[in-house]
């Protein structure tokens, strides 16, 4: 390429490019102009050929000095900004929260399955269905990542956004921006229109430095890539994630205009035309024998690969065939999930330690030595309690077999045999708490410390469950946050909490002045709450958020609880003997009740429970659950509507007044529309319950 001159008009940065550039100051607009487009075009261009293609042609060195001119030129000339520039890569300013956007064509989920031959009656289901027609599979990985829906119009990038429940998902366009592999503007003839759907996820080498990070930070590592990727993109700074390596995969058209498409495969080769990236390891496939090579070859390179997957996807390749088939209301009855079994790994039990809960149970944890289990390094795993422990004849050198239960929470399987290497000493509960020396004490197969709040590992615990969303909701108040009110000491009780001042929380690492202002906002807005959340705030053994509610029902004001005898606590419903024991037990501890007076001397404010009927907005109204939910908990959303005077059911009948459906809802929601009973998902439910 000719090296750029005076009035060189027409420059071409996509080969071989210069990097000798002219003078800002002696350079007319349109010669600005001019670069600006070409610079973007030629880093564009190099962007697939680095991150789609794995083909680089340029170095690291000369990409960077082209992107630092055209970040120079855009800076010198902010009109000529775009959205679509390559430099919106390195992120926009922040945003305040997520919007919700809703998608162009529902994203439906897969049946997933773990028995062959369950695959086996699948290819039977295809067969029959196409009517003797000839069939083909499309065999892809399943990414064990971040399902996304990505919109091009004209080939200009518009908008990405997480699935959410299906139908509408998360505003991450900002951070989308940010994965080098998604272009901003797609090549070689775009449609009109075209809704891709995709997978975020985070390479191994990525990962295992972003949690390096975080651990010297003092924050919790992420426990596996998946749970990474969600949180980076759900981040309201991108600037804060640009640079991570993050990657993506097309695999479905969800809408598309201005170009035919009639097959699966005939997608795939068009996305690779379009600049999307696909993954080489998608095949075709017409049988199940077919299918279970692929399946296996899949999984034997599982280890190998730079990013998790976790089974193989099944797909009709012909969208008319695909037609036929039909879905079901969550998902295609053309395509099927085979998952692979859990990881195991096996590792050595360097040491075994008790950990101190916010209720005060010690839980024996099984410290690791590091062990690679499904790209996640494991270095502890719970051993729930002593009789557990010794069930299994878990002791400290020995050999043990550690799965990642549904390739997520890692636990240990089992000790495998030595024979001939001398074993250490039976485990046993230690006789006083690890965190404060108090003698400890027991119930059936466990051990509690009954120094409450005193103990600062309990503090801790209940500053964080005191804050909770189903708690007081104190927007912020996560546990990095309260250790650091802990350690510094502006946290000796809960009550110390409306005591902090935005001076105090500007000492704590991560707070500027504005986000102190808001955290302390946030705090200030809890003093008034209701009974029910109160009481379960105060993370009183045997009392969640259901029995926190009988409570506050039965009694109506703290000071009528706080009073209540033991006989009188075993008389309401559903309490009985082990709870009524545990609330009096709290209530009779002088540190507890000195808080509570603090408490309340600093504002808090407890409303009464409703009681009389009328007063609750779901009197006589039953709802039944059908499907996962995104944001709840099923006996969260349970509770939630028994509080406000609902009945949660399990099954539908004539009394049924709504039916909550969450993904991959069963056989409830085709009874519902028999019955002609209203069905909400969980945005609807969470505005009525919001109303």
């Amino acid at each position: 390429m000719k090296m750029q001159k005076e009035g060189d008009i027409g420059m071409d940065f996509t080969k071989n490019p210069s990097t000798d550039f002219k003078d800002i100051e002696k350079m007319s607009k349109d010669e600005i102009q001019e670069e600006i487009r070409a610079l973007r075009e030629g880093i564009e261009h190099h962007d697939y050929l680095y991150y789609v293609k794995n083909q680089p042609e340029i170095s690291d060195a000369t990409y960077d000095k082209l992107f630092r001119r055209l970040q120079d030129l855009e800076q010198a000339f902010p009109e000529f900004q775009s959205d679509g520039s390559p430099t919106r890569r390195v992120g926009a300013e922040p945003v305040s929260e997520m919007r919700k956007v809703r998608h162009t064509a529902p994203m439906l989920s897969l049946n997933a399955v773990y028995d062959e031959n369950e695959v086996r009656n699948f290819v039977d289901f295809v067969r029959r269905s196409v009517a003797g027609e000839d069939y083909i599979l499309v065999m892809e990985p399943k990414f064990d990542g971040v399902s996304v829906e990505v919109v091009y119009e004209y080939g200009a990038f518009q908008r990405g956004a997480t699935r959410g429940d299906g139908e509408t998902g998360e505003d991450v366009s900002e951070n989308m921006k940010t994965v080098r592999a998604m272009p901003l503007r797609l090549r070689d003839g775009a449609p009109r229109l075209l809704a891709v759907r995709g997978e975020v996820f985070m390479v191994q080498e990525g990962f295992h430095q972003l949690n390096k990070r975080r651990v010297e930070r003092g924050e919790e590592p992420f426990s596996n890539p998946r749970n990474a990727t969600a949180g980076l993109l759900r981040q309201l700074d991108s600037k804060a994630i640009a640079g991570w390596p993050l990657d993506i995969r097309f695999y479905d058209i969800l809408t598309i205009e201005g170009a035919n498409v009639s097959s699966h495969l005939e997608a795939l080769e068009q996305f690779q035309r379009w600049g999307l990236k696909t993954d080489p390891h998608n095949s075709s496939c017409s049988s199940l024998e077919e299918i279970k090579r692929g399946y296996q070859k899949l999984l034997d390179q599982r280890e190998d690969l730079e990013y998790e997957i976790d089974g193989l996807v099944i797909k009709l390749d012909s969208y008319q065939q695909r037609s036929r088939l039909g879905t079901r209301q969550r998902s295609p009855r053309w395509a099927l999930a085979w998952k692979f079994p859990p990881k195991k790994a096996v590792t050595v039990v360097a040491d075994i330690i008790v950990q101190v809960g916010r209720t005060g149970m010690l839980t024996p944890v099984a410290l690791l030595q590091p062990v690679e289990v499904g790209g996640v390094t494991i270095s502890r795993a719970t051993l729930h309690n002593e009789d557990e422990v010794r069930r299994k004849d878990i002791r400290v050198g020995d050999k043990v077999r550690v799965a990642r239960a549904g390739d997520v929470i890692p636990e240990v399987v089992e000790r495998v045999e030595e024979r001939g290497r001398k074993r250490g000493q039976p485990f046993s509960m230690p006789g006083k708490c690890p965190v404060c020396g108090t003698k400890v004490a027991r119930e059936g197969a466990y051990y509690f410390c009954p120094a409450g709040l005193s103990c600062s590992a309990q503090l801790l615990g209940g500053i964080v469950h005191y804050a909770s969303r189903e708690a007081l909701n104190i927007e912020g108040l996560r546990e990095k946050t309260a250790a650091q009110l802990v350690e510094k000491g502006l946290m000796k009780d809960l009550a110390d909490l409306y005591r902090l001042s935005v001076d105090d929380l500007l000492d704590l690492e991560g707070f500027a002045q504005k986000s102190a202002a808001q955290f302390h906002k946030a705090i200030q807005s809890s003093r008034k709450t209701r009974l029910d959340r109160f009481i379960y705030a105060l993370g009183i053994r045997h009392v969640g958020q259901h029995m926190a509610q009988v409570l506050a029902r039965s009694f109506r004001t703290l000071d009528a609880l706080r009073n209540a005898g033991r006989d009188r606590l075993e008389q309401i419903p559903e309490a009985g003997p082990e709870t009524a024991a545990s609330v009096r037990e709290f209530f009779d501890q002088e540190e507890n009740q000195r808080v509570l007076d603090r408490l309340l001397d600093a504002g808090v404010e407890i409303e009464e429970m409703p009681q009389r009927r009328g007063e609750l907005p779901f009197e006589d109204k039953t709802f039944v659950f059908t499907g996962e939910l995104e944001k709840h908990t099923r006996s969260e959303a349970k509770q939630l509507v028994e509080s406000l005077g609902g009945h949660a059911a399990s099954s539908i009948s004539s009394q049924t007044d709504f039916v909550v459906v969450g993904r991959n809802p069963g056989s409830k929601l085709d009874e519902a529309r028999r019955h002609g009973v209203k069905t909400l998902d969980e945005e609807a439910f969470d505005q009525l319950i919001s109303q």
